[in-house]
């Protein structure tokens, strides 16, 4: 809540004085003095907040690192961190408390993601000190080729063509539902049932929530998409009698019901994977699909069910470079010596962007051709030029080759090897913006994810992704079901034939989502879980979020308030994440862009909710407090969200 100060003078603007009956304002101590009760108060009808604009999402945050000795949930919407924490008050896990706030955000911030997407997670044993990855991503339709997919869109033979983002061709396999389920059975306490741990965002769905204040801004923005993608765009909508069709995108502050996906919750908590890959919600999904001409087929979903999400290894990457290695335990705990590894998904997620570019920054340090970055560089020229250079190379690569490991060899380990890293760092021109070599993107750059973070007070922690990919993804709405299908095929390649990530049947495409996790190289201990979602965004927040904390020495709140920059915000196959433009979030000083402009790069300042293109990260961090010998975890929430984390006391 905001202090009353800030909410009694925010009501001033909104009901001057006068409408009160008072000559005093809201915010004068003396009126309560008089009367509990405020005189001829209006009762109001509508939101208190009228609809945020551009300095409702400014810097600074003025959010404080919150602190708990027994765990914290950190997600992008309040409620749906609640959900998580009652899992954990009830005796489950961070990983249980995970799907819960999986199941939260579906209810409460619809557009971003949903059981109609896709799903990954890094979960950390305290008991075994072992990193374990799981890929709850779909496939293709099995009868779906890429030359019906072509032939279906029209699209002629020689032009490159796309997916369009509302189109049943952008439907893969929706995996979220059977990963709920095995993170649950793989990773869970075994002390909490799937009817518990998706409880409470049941309770959200049918008793109804009041919207959030971003959510809110985008649902309505997202209306006309979501009326026009499905017939059965009223589950979407909020009920209101005087809306023309009984419908309409629910406002800020309104409160907002779901009880058809309520009840999709109820047949998954009761049957598990069949409960949404078989019958009724099966059913209704293969089609509204089918009628809207794609290909999806009821032995797709079974097969997925069967299969279930991939247990795959995690890669990483040893970080020691910019200084971490000379701080005397500051954020090492002492272990500083041998530095961090970074973990991250394999292929087919992009997190391989994230190690390429921390590897070459510290190939470049090695080598001379960057200096050891200290506080005062962070957000420099040379610091965001170091940066943004590293990257393009490593999307340069990852462009190409992340890809479906099932279908095509991908040769993780050999592109963050340090011989290779050291190659491609040889490109890097300190001076000014180099030409890297296009191998086309194979994927759209929408910020339409949900990240979230849990610990426990075992030590366990989970970083953990889900996303129906572009907003309400296709908007496609399976009828009674009160979710939106994903668009996660239009990241497919349409062509060169040869391409690895091109589309083909029971196939996984290029995925943007990417969670994250840091330990202690010394002795395995857990250091951080931490993301941010946003497309393109993810890996470059990765490597500024780690670097805010390791090499600038932020806090993790500090390391998510600081300005970012991005790479890459158009449209696929354009070449942009290639092209010289650096998008700078408002905060970044002039004097760094004209520097910038100076060494050959197009600088844009993008401020105001332009902002959510820089993506929404949490951070949970975790440090032993020498004199009592006891764990600590300290997190940080992203201000470009609604979110916040909440400790368990």
């Amino acid at each position: 809540l905001l202090p009353f100060f800030l909410l009694a003078n925010f009501y001033n603007k909104v009901h001057p004085p006068s409408s009160l009956g008072s000559s005093r304002p809201l915010n004068d101590p003396t009126i309560f003095e008089l009367s509990p009760v405020l005189p001829n108060m209006p009762l109001n009808a509508q939101a208190i907040y009228p609809a945020s604009d551009p300095e409702f999402v400014a810097f600074p945050s003025r959010r404080s690192v919150v602190h708990s000795t027994k765990g914290i949930v950190s997600s992008s919407q309040p409620l749906a961190s609640n959900c998580g924490l009652r899992v954990l008050q009830q005796g489950g896990n961070c990983a249980d408390a995970a799907v819960a706030v999986a199941a939260g955000l579906n209810m409460t911030e619809p557009g971003s993601t949903g059981i109609g997407g896709d799903m990954f997670c890094l979960f950390y044993d305290a008991k075994t000190k072992q990193v374990h990855a799981l890929n709850g991503s779909g496939r293709a339709p099995g009868n779906a080729t890429c030359e019906k997919v072509r032939e279906s869109l029209g699209i002629k033979e020689g032009e490159k063509g796309t997916i369009p983002m509302a189109s049943a061709h952008g439907v893969t396999v929706p995996g979220a539902a059977a990963g709920w389920v095995d993170v649950v059975e793989k990773f869970g306490s075994g002390k909490v049932s799937m009817e518990q741990i998706l409880t409470p965002a049941i309770e959200l769905g049918e008793n109804g929530f009041p919207v959030s204040e971003i959510m809110g801004y985008y649902w309505s923005k997202a209306e006309k998409s979501i009326r026009d993608a499905s017939p059965n765009f009223a589950e979407m909508l909020k009920k209101d009698p005087n809306a023309p069709d009984g419908c309409r995108a629910p406002k800020p502050g309104e409160i907002m019901r779901n009880p058809t996906l309520a009840q999709t919750f109820r047949e998954v908590a009761k049957s598990g994977k069949a409960g949404y890959y078989t019958g009724r919600i099966a059913e209704e999904l293969v089609k509204v699909v089918r009628d809207l001409g794609g290909f999806m087929s009821l032995d797709d979903l079974k097969n997925h069910m069967e299969k279930g999400s991939e247990e795959v290894d995690p890669i990483k990457l040893n970080f020691r470079g910019q200084g971490i290695d000379k701080s005397h335990g500051e954020t090492m705990h002492d272990k500083s010596s041998e530095g961090v590894d970074v973990w991250e998904h394999p292929p087919n997620g992009q997190g391989i962007v994230a190690l390429m570019a921390l590897g070459m920054l510290q190939e470049l340090e090695k080598n001379g051709k960057i200096s050891t970055f200290s506080d005062k560089d962070h957000n420099s020229a040379e610091h965001i030029h170091a940066v943004v250079e590293t990257l393009r190379i490593a999307f340069a690569d990852a462009n190409w080759w992340v890809a479906d490991p099932n279908v095509v060899k991908v040769p993780s380990q050999e592109l963050i090897s340090e011989k290779y890293l050291a190659e491609r760092a040889a490109l890097f021109d300190p001076k000014k913006a180099g030409d890297i070599p296009d191998h086309g993107s194979p994927a759209h750059n929408h910020s339409d994810t949900v990240y979230f973070a849990a610990t426990d007070s075992e030590g366990n922690g989970i970083s953990f992704i889900n996303s129906n990919y572009a907003g309400f993804g296709t908007a496609i709405i399976p009828k009674g079901c009160g979710f939106t299908l994903q668009n996660r095929a239009c990241n497919f390649m349409l062509q060169p034939a040869d391409h690895p990530n091109i589309y083909a049947p029971n196939k996984r495409p290029y995925h943007t989502i990417i969670p994250a996790l840091i330990t202690n190289k010394a002795d395995q201990s857990l250091h951080s879980v931490y993301g941010v979602m946003g497309g393109f965004m993810q890996p470059q927040g990765h490597v500024q979020v780690l670097m805010n904390m390791l090499v600038f020495k932020m806090t993790p709140q500090a390391a998510l308030d600081a300005p970012r920059v991005c790479i890459g915000a158009g449209m696929p196959d354009s070449g942009d994440v290639f092209d010289k433009t650096v998008y700078l979030e408002d905060g970044i000083p002039e004097e760094t862009a004209e520097k910038l402009r100076g060494m050959g790069h197009n600088v844009e300042i993008i401020k105001g909710h332009g902002r959510g293109l820089f993506g929404r990260g949490q951070v949970i961090r975790w440090h032993v407090d020498p004199i009592e010998d006891r764990g600590v975890w300290s997190a940080g929430s992203d201000p470009r969200a609604d979110g916040h984390a909440v400790p368990w006391m």
